[in-house]
């Protein structure tokens, strides 16, 4: 089998917020490294940050401190975060939004005085979320893209890695191996530090807002080379996914937050306001909050004709949505429905996994020379990420990671020798399909797309998971039944149809194992036969391992290294943010 290689110095794996930040603060540290972006689409053309369409969480606005935004970040994630990180969080975007705006050339809403605007997002005590309309993610994407280019940076479009590969010594990682879709052909590109970015996505749901290709590949090979992964359990469901029926690839784009933040109301397929008969705060209420209150009207068939419920915006003033929300606007009428006049029906969609690899405040992980940041990362936002706060993620600790490699190449970074039988065992699982007869991987795909939306979705108990926990064990034997013809393989996207099913199934059994093991409700994660959080004083979170095949857990028990439940770091009015 003919591989092709090549050597870089620090090797970044997705060209999202992470990704591209990552490899420009990595090059401005030191210009002479030879840094490389690989992405499995088209640079700045896939992937989730350009997707973002509410804005950016960030401490700004006069009232608002990093101890405020602290405290949102750890009751929003009920107390499950790992506290270091989210203060990272919340004192990093501080940092990273001047840099944003002053370095990168983002041009976000201002004031009349001058100063950012910031806008309401649920299930925050303030109004933190800095934007550019409703199209932020394009603007940080389009810039950022322009910062990388003018740097000696090498890319590499439409190549999917397929395998973290560990060096021969066991001494860290020596490199990924890739399929350069494009030809292919195998690629094994050798690095001293690498950087996984590849920004998860919960495609394996019914219902989702990133694009089908985000297929957790990353979780997956992170998984089979060892490391741990957190609250893989906690799968967040944005409340408003656009359904348009079944003849729209639209159907589970998300229409954003800033929506009900800006005083849209959710009606029932009656016409009645419901969320006040599910938590006081109405539609403002937390992303899970919202989406179990929709979820209870679609069960009681309180809905729209195609099955959901409506978000309507009309009571605002048409011309005063238009113009604030022109990218959700137009993307309604381009489905043939009238937000700004009208209503939408919208559905509870998979938007974000909180779950991810174990990593540290710096980017790196348990194998020296690999980091990790953005999506695929555990442990930033526990139980539920607040919206404003994934963008942040990405671009804070992208940049972190970018400076840390950067650094751990200068002092310690050297060419590993690859561990040959890991790349063998990776061309063998890829070649797999080609062995088998043709099959539907749609159908199955749709299948196991079912499964997770009723037994491992909005709402969940004990019977429903262990079935589905059975049902994802088929969709994986059947998987392994059917193939894909072996014609050209250049662009074969039936190959990578097959090889995104198999990231999805292995994933959804990790989520699904890590929701059995919960036995509590907290945030994303709610159990109808376990409803109450439990006591949030002995919190512990699910870890995740592949041990002989089978997923291994256990029970880790959170630290309260900066504040306890119960207690707060701000004091007066605010108090601790509501739950």
């Amino acid at each position: 089998m003919r591989i092709e290689n090549s050597k870089t110095d620090i090797l970044v794996l997705g060209t999202g917020g992470a990704g591209l930040f990552a490899a420009l603060h990595a090059k401005k540290a030191n210009p002479a490294l030879r840094v490389t972006v690989t992405v499995k689409g088209l640079l700045g053309k896939c992937g989730c940050t350009r997707m973002v369409q509410g804005g950016y969480n960030v401490a700004l606005a006069a009232g608002d401190s990093v101890e405020r935004h602290f405290m949102d970040t750890i009751e929003g994630g009920k107390w499950l975060p790992r506290q270091d990180l989210a203060w990272r969080l919340v004192e990093g975007a501080v940092e990273r939004v001047r840099e944003l705006e002053n370095e990168i050339g983002c041009f976000f809403d201002r004031n009349p005085d001058g100063t950012l605007h910031s806008k309401a997002f649920a299930g925050q005590s303030f109004d933190r979320t800095v934007h550019k309309a409703d199209l932020t993610g394009i603007e940080i994407i389009n810039r950022l893209m322009e910062q990388v280019r003018a740097l000696d940076v090498d890319e590499l479009e439409e190549h999917r890695a397929i395998e973290l590969i560990p060096a021969a010594d066991g001494s860290g990682i020596s490199g990924v191996l890739f399929i350069d879709m494009r030809t292919g052909l195998y690629r094994y590109i050798q690095a001293k530090a690498v950087l996984l970015a590849t920004g998860a996505g919960p495609t394996m749901y019914r219902y989702h807002t990133p694009s089908g290709d985000k297929t957790c590949d990353g979780l997956a090979m992170a998984l089979r080379y060892g490391l741990t992964l957190r609250d893989m359990e906690m799968v967040q469901f944005h409340p408003t996914g656009l359904l348009g029926g079944p003849d729209t690839r639209m159907t589970g784009t998300v229409l954003e937050e800033g929506l009900r933040g800006a005083g849209g109301y959710l009606l029932n397929g009656d016409g009645e306001r419901f969320m006040a008969n599910y938590d006081k705060r109405g539609e403002r209420a937390t992303r899970d909050v919202v989406s179990r209150g929709i979820y209870a009207e679609m069960r009681a068939g309180r809905t729209g004709p195609m099955g959901g419920v409506y978000i309507q915006m009309s009571h605002l003033g048409p011309d005063k949505v238009a113009k604030t929300f022109p990218g959700m606007v137009n993307r309604c009428k381009d489905c043939g429905f009238d937000l700004a006049g009208g209503k939408v029906e919208v559905v509870p969609t998979a938007h974000y996994l909180m779950g991810g690899v174990e990593f540290n405040v710096d980017g790196s992980t348990a194998s020296p020379g690999l980091y990790a940041a953005g999506e695929d990362c555990g442990g930033v936002h526990g139980a539920n990420r607040l919206g404003g706060n994934g963008v942040a993620n990405s671009t804070v600790f992208g940049g972190i990671a970018g400076d840390a490699m950067a650094a751990y190449v200068a002092k310690s970074g050297q060419w590993r020798d690859p561990d040959q039988r890991v790349i063998a065992r990776g061309i063998e699982r890829a070649e797999f399909p080609f062995s088998r007869p043709a099959g539907r991987i749609h159908e199955l795909r749709d299948a196991l797309s079912q499964t997770m939306w009723d037994d491992v979705g909005v709402l969940r108990q004990r019977e429903a998971m262990a079935r589905g926990l059975e049902a994802i064990a088929g969709h994986r034997a059947a998987l392994r039944d059917i193939g894909v013809t072996d014609g050209d393989r250049r662009y074969n996207l039936t190959w990578h149809d097959w090889l995104n099913l198999e990231s999805l199934v292995d994933i959804s059994k990790v989520i699904t194992v890590s929701a059995l093991a919960r036995e509590n409700s907290r945030g994303a994660h709610y159990r109808e036969d376990f409803p109450d959080a439990g006591d949030l004083h002995t919190s512990c979170y699910t870890r995740v391992s592949a041990q002989d095949g089978e997923v291994a857990l256990e029970m880790v028990p959170v630290s309260f290294d900066i504040v306890k439940p119960g207690e707060s770091l701000i004091e007066g009015e605010a108090g601790i943010p509501q739950s």
